[in-house]
């Protein structure tokens, strides 16, 4: 996983992210959206779009963000 998206995107759900991706990798959960990893080439169009800022490399996550990296892996793995 490279790019995870964070608390900001839940109820926001702005799909800027959505229209950029270059490889269609990002997909709508109830709740927010989720990058696919085995999609997804690391470009970050996503991470510079998104308005209210909810998209880090999971490196750069804070410690209390890292329970979207959980959230995202188990949102694919029900896929």
């Amino acid at each position: 996983m490279a790019f995870v998206i964070t608390s900001p995107c839940i109820g926001e759900k702005a799909s800027d992210c959505v229209t950029v991706c270059p490889v269609d990798c990002i997909v709508e959960g109830e709740d927010q959206y989720f990058i696919d990893p085995s999609i997804c080439i690391d470009c970050g169009a996503c991470e510079t779009a998104c308005p209210v800022e909810a998209i880090f490399h999971e490196d750069e996550l804070l410690d209390e963000d890292k329970v979207f990296l959980d959230k995202a892996k188990a949102f694919f793995e029900q896929q």
